[in-house]
């Protein structure tokens, strides 16, 4: 496949080896051509599109098609440094033809817009490259917003129309063997860096394209940071650090954007070097540190309906696969009960996330998610079986000021009757307001878990401190 093809069909240079096509692109391959042509005369010509309106994107549209055109065929688009180059060289021959004379800041706007619709992401990319940037969303092609320090602005960022948003999302999912169109109009990807990407287009999107982004650090969160943040307090990462060797079973809840998958990276950094991990995700977003990591991503089903790949089924899947944690990046059906029966057969220490309002509502929405399994169990059974495998729930808010905290740590200490008991072990105490920053800490609550013989048989000795108790008391 040619250069042009490959770039107008949205695979990503970047990506390494051959890029993976869907059944759209892998048909009608011998009129690429003339494809091509028509979809540059359409970019140029589209009636009431910003390529009409503003000269410089129409200059841009003009540069651009003469680039597409000239460059080799034969060219290894994976070498992103030598295309780049190469880019450069005829982009000045371009402008030179052509007579075109601009500013040395304006030729370089010109260059980087051109090189990161052929190499990127096109307007996006320098968003991505922005590291304060946390989130990115696009509303259609003139409506685009980010995330800065919690907060979501506007940026006077554009795209020339629909169809170049759709070139851009069709560039992001193609890699990836994934497809979006009329039949299909949502789809989960993630970039190369692991940023997770919802895409959601019409008929059921009424605003045009609309792409959403949750990029992830290039240098990922450290505990330090984490606590230099206000996140979490020292004595909560000593204890968490404590649970997650002694191998207890963690959920991690939370609403969206409060900050879940960031803590389990954290925590999963905590596992032993000497333990074979699986995760299981619908979007590999987790960067395990160590070596011993086998990643598991689900998969949706074809054009045809059919091949489809749950959590559930790599959950099953994972217990013949001699794990000792299973880490599953966020339980949202009945794949929950799964999970339990793993955390219940032998593989202790397994994490996952979970969206909820509150400890309690997390145990609840486990419950619901068991039944979604359609086993008919009654519900003191699913309750047994939750007191039995869950020892800690770890709750984050994203609070009024954007900031995210971690607002509960919980043990789930068993069950009375037909009710689970749980214990506070840290609460987050909101002490005030100051410059519109909430202002607090969490606080250990004096109460001493059930669990501790557990963490003590581990060779792990905590002091009395950490719970808030006197160093003089004895439990």
């Amino acid at each position: 496949m040619s250069l042009l093809r490959r770039i107008e069909q949205g695979q990503n240079p970047n990506q390494d080896g051959q890029p993976t096509q869907t059944p759209s692109q892998a048909s009608g391959n011998s009129a690429d051509q003339s494809r091509l042509v028509g979809l540059q005369s359409r970019r140029m010509a589209a009636p009431g599109t910003a390529a009409q309106k503003d000269p410089y994107s129409d200059l841009k549209n003009r540069v651009q098609n003469r680039l597409l055109g000239s460059l080799d065929p034969s060219m290894d688009i994976t070498k992103t440094n030598e295309v780049r180059n190469t880019i450069l060289e005829l982009f000045e021959q371009v402008l030179a033809e052509e007579g075109i004379v601009l500013t040395r800041q304006e030729k370089q706007r010109l260059f980087e817009s051109i090189s990161a619709d052929i190499l990127g992401f096109g307007p996006l990319q320098p968003l991505l490259e922005e590291e304060a940037i946390t989130e990115i969303m696009v509303n259609g092609a003139k409506n685009i917003y980010v995330e800065r320090k919690g907060k979501i602005l506007r940026v006077p960022i554009t795209f020339e129309n629909d169809e170049h948003v759709m070139r851009i999302i069709d560039r992001i999912v193609a890699p990836l063997g994934r497809r979006i169109d009329e039949s299909s109009p949502y789809v989960d990807a993630r970039l190369p860096d692991g940023s997770r990407v919802n895409a959601v287009i019409p008929p059921i999107s009424l605003v045009g394209p609309v792409l959403t982004i949750r990029k992830f650090a290039k240098n990922p969160i450290t505990v330090d940071q984490l606590v230099n943040y206000g996140s979490i307090s020292p004595e909560a990462i000593q204890f968490l650090k404590a649970c997650v060797e002694s191998r207890l079973n963690v959920i991690i809840s939370g609403g969206t954007g409060s900050g879940k998958t960031t803590l389990l990276n954290i925590l999963s950094s905590f596992i032993p070097s000497d333990e074979r991990i699986v995760t299981i995700e619908n979007a590999a977003e987790l960067q395990l540190r160590q070596e011993h990591v086998v990643t598991l991503e689900s998969r949706p089903p074809n054009i045809e309906g059919r091949g489809e790949i749950t959590i559930r089924d790599l959950v099953i899947n994972s217990l013949r696969m001699r794990p000792d944690r299973i880490v599953v990046g966020e339980i949202r059906d009945e794949a929950a009960l799964d999970m339990l029966q793993a955390m219940n057969t032998g593989h202790d220490g397994s994490m996952t996330t979970l969206h909820s309002n509150s400890p309690r509502d997390t145990l609840s929405r486990l419950e619901t998610m068991c039944l979604m399994a359609g086993m008919d169990l009654p519900v003191r059974a699913i309750r047994e079986q939750v007191s039995a495998a869950i020892d800690l729930v770890i709750h984050q808010e994203r609070m009024r000021d954007g900031t995210r905290k971690i607002v509960y740590v919980t043990e789930v200490t068993g069950m009375e009757g037909d009710v689970i008991t749980m214990t506070d072990l840290f609460v987050f105490e909101q002490t005030g307001l100051e410059s519109g920053k909430v202002v607090g800490r969490l606080r250990p609550t004096g109460l001493r878990p059930k669990f501790m013989d557990k963490i003590e048989a581990s060779g792990i000795h905590l002091p009395p401190s950490i719970f808030g108790l006197g160093e003089r008391r004895r439990f």
